[in-house]
């Protein structure tokens, strides 16, 4: 039987799953708070990615079997691995094509933002969190510290404003996505190779949704859950909450 030789890929990836669990119980317990208050007030939360692969997270939480109902997806093809991915590299980088995004789902005071980028420097980030906080969204940033303080002021993907997605953001959440991302070197390739980010914010956006549900048990508010549609009375499960969200979440 052939041995399989991860090259320490495993351990990199439980390395960061235990930095979050170590560090940022606070950060995940006050965004769960944000979210809770939000279902408790009967009003969506709202998840945006700023680019490429941190848009995989949007649809991970999004009409998922036993996830939250109430999300909302601000999912622009434009940005995400679905365009062509030279496109999507120009436009992640194109100024004021966040801000028009978030236009679009008119957000209101108080809503909540779960917002997902690992860089969080470029503008298709930067614009996206002024314009929520210019429409008094609440955001939480689920990102890279190492990324925002190491890469360079006049790095030419930076928002020319030189600011960070932390900047703006009400709850940060540390995903500890080293610069670079991939974590593994295979001796005979100098490009590295394995990246770590979209496992480790696929674990953290799970986290957000069970101390939500917890929060909703222990407040008596009852959590808004989607049943797996493949299972035996899946669909008639959900039924009430495609009724109920199916007007007011524009990807349902």
């Amino acid at each position: 039987m052939t041995k399989m030789q991860d090259f320490g890929y495993y351990n990199s990836i439980i390395a960061n799953l235990e930095k979050v669990n170590a560090t940022q119980a606070d950060n995940i317990h006050a965004a769960a708070e944000l979210m809770v208050e939000a279902i408790k007030n009967d009003r969506l939360i709202h998840v945006y990615g700023g680019g490429g692969h941190t848009t995989l997270p949007v649809g991970e939480m999004f009409f998922r079997a036993g996830g939250l109902a109430c999300i909302d997806p601000m999912m622009e093809t434009g940005l995400s691995v679905f365009n062509q991915a030279g496109k999507y590299l120009e436009l992640e980088r194109t100024v004021n094509y966040g801000a028009s995004i978030v236009k679009y789902y008119q957000l209101q005071k108080d809503d909540v933002v779960i917002f997902f980028h690992n860089i969080g420097i470029n503008p298709a980030t930067i614009d996206a969190a002024m314009e929520m906080k210019k429409c008094g969204a609440k955001i939480i940033a689920v990102s890279s510290a190492e990324w925002q303080e190491k890469m360079p002021a006049d790095h030419f993907i930076r928002h020319p404003n030189g600011t960070n997605l932390y900047d703006y953001a009400d709850v940060k959440i540390d995903d500890f996505n080293p610069v670079g991302d991939a974590a593994v070197t295979v001796p005979g390739c100098d490009t590295p190779i394995a990246p770590l980010s979209n496992i480790v914010d696929f674990y953290i956006a799970h986290l957000l949704e069970i101390e939500t549900v917890r929060l909703c048990v222990e407040k008596g508010i009852t959590p808004p859950v989607w049943s797996s549609a493949n299972t035996p009375g899946g669909d008639e499960k959900n039924a009430a909450f495609l009724a109920k969200y199916r007007p007011r979440v524009k990807m349902l």
